[in-house]
């Protein structure tokens, strides 16, 4: 299977791209950014970790980076897509933090870490002016990228997470249309899988309660206990956990050597990451890496 890296598409000083084509069936294939589809044109299926989804205009999904998926089509037919792909440090938590928007960015943040039944059966649909609207941010985005214009750079950035947001109200208002209960627990849990979204998105970072804290708008002692109502863990526990996966997924991906993946998942001490992945794992690093 092939992983897609990075530096295929994006440069490290500006982690974009975004493409619109049209295609038939496409092998399974992984890659190292988040990809989100908007599907123009067509209709197929998207198969996803083994599963097959029916796919048609004016659906959107996310992909996460470490995630495999494949196109199929019928026949002749075929599929027209806007690909839009970035990494997650193209959003800085400056910019969220500024635009306090944290609470705002669930397509991003909640959706693409529900089980795979939930993200794709319940994917979003747009039609009328959604749709439109959604098509004319993307194209535009489209043509700031060809032209590279003054200013392009920030203003893609700003497009993005327009984008985003505009997605994530399509997606609150599909499902209160699904539920109505607007309890208090439901906010809580939101909240706790809005941490662990940004904790997935943001795991190579150094990442502090404090400042979770100031992004999510809740007390230090908040945070944990909602993490852990949620999850049963700490929030420091959990972000090991999400990273110890993203370290097995580098060890067996890539020949990175293991002081190397330790600082790509966000671990300055070598040796520190190697007891927590023991510990974790039940054995070190390298002996992951040569029985698996």
């Amino acid at each position: 299977m092939q992983v897609i890296g990075s530096q295929r598409y994006m440069k490290d000083e500006f982690p974009f791209w975004i493409t619109r084509m049209t295609h038939g069936s496409v092998d399974e294939h992984g890659h190292e950014f988040v990809e989100l589809v908007f599907v123009v044109r067509g209709k197929g299926f998207h198969i996803f970790q083994g599963a097959e989804f029916a796919i048609r205009a004016g659906d959107v999904f996310i992909i996460n980076p470490g995630e495999t998926h494949a196109y199929t089509v019928e026949g002749d037919g075929s599929l027209e897509i806007i690909n839009c792909l970035f990494m997650p440090s193209f959003i800085p938590d400056a910019l969220l933090s500024d635009l306090e928007i944290t609470g705002s960015m669930d397509y991003y943040y909640v959706h693409p870490f529900l089980g795979q039944e939930a993200r794709f059966n319940h994917h979003l649909n747009l039609h009328g002016q959604d749709a439109a609207s959604v098509l004319s941010l993307l194209e535009r985005m489209i043509g700031e990228i060809s032209a590279r214009g003054i200013g392009y750079a920030p203003l893609i950035r700003l497009q993005l997470v327009e984008l985003l947001l505009l997605l994530s109200r399509c997606y609150a208002m599909t499902r209160h249309a699904r539920s109505q209960d607007a309890s208090r627990q439901l906010d809580r849990v939101l909240t706790a899988r809005r941490i662990y979204g940004y904790l997935e998105r943001n795991y190579d970072k150094k990442i502090t309660l404090q400042s979770l804290s100031a992004l999510f708008n809740v007390s230090t002692r908040h945070l944990n206990r909602l993490v852990g109502e949620e999850y049963g863990k700490s929030v420091f526990d959990l972000l090991h956990v999400i990273r110890i996966e993203h370290a097995k997924r580098l060890l067996l991906e890539s020949d990175e050597k293991v002081i190397a993946v330790a600082t790509m998942v966000g671990y300055d001490d070598p040796s520190f990451f190697s007891r927590l992945f023991a510990r974790h794992a039940g054995c070190s690093p390298r002996e992951y890496r040569a029985g698996s």
